[in-house]
C-alpha cells in the first residue's frame, strides 16, 4: 500500500523489555508507527522493522491538548467528552541498534531496552 507517491507503508513490531512482539503499528517511517504507539500511552518504545534486523528505539508521551479552532467536527465532537482537549503524542527518537539473530528470543535481552542519552546534542557548525 502506498500512502503518498515513493512512500510505502512499512511494518514495525512493538517488542517487550522481554523481547516479545506484542503488537504491530504500521507508518511509512519509523516515527509513524512509534506516534501511533506512544498515543496508546507507551513511554519506552522500541520497534523492529519486519523483515528487517533492525531495532528503533524512540521515548515517547501523550498529552491533553485544547482542540485547535480549524479541527474537523468529528476531532471536535470527540473532545467534548474530554472538556474540549484532546490526546497529542511526542516522541523522540533515542537511537537504532542491529539484532544479530532474525528470532527475537535467540537475541540478548539488554537490546530490548532502551539505551541511556549521551546527553549531547547535534548543533550547527
Amino acid at each position: 500500500m502506498v500512502a503518498k507517491e515513493g512512500r510505502e507503508k512499512r511494518n514495525f513490531g512493538l517488542v517487550s523489555e522481554k523481547g516479545e512482539e506484542v503488537g504491530t503499528f504500521t507508518g511509512a517511517q519509523p516515527r509513524d508507527a512509534a506516534l501511533k504507539v506512544a498515543n496508546r500511552g507507551v513511554a519506552n518504545i522500541v520497534l523492529r522493522e519486519k523483515g528487517t534486523k533492525k531495532l528503533h528505539y524512540f521515548v515517547g508521551k501523550r498529552e491533553l491538548v485544547a482542540v485547535p479552532k480549524n479541527a474537523p467536527a468529528w476531532i471536535q465532537a470527540a473532545a467534548k467528552d474530554n472538556k474540549g482537549k484532546i490526546y497529542k503524542a511526542n516522541v523522540e527518537k533515542i537511537g537504532t541498534a542491529q539484532l544479530k539473530y532474525v528470532k527475537l528470543d535467540r537475541n540478548e535481552k539488554s537490546l530490548f531496552k532502551i539505551p541511556k542519552k549521551d546527553g549531547k546534542k547535534k548543533g550547527k557548525k
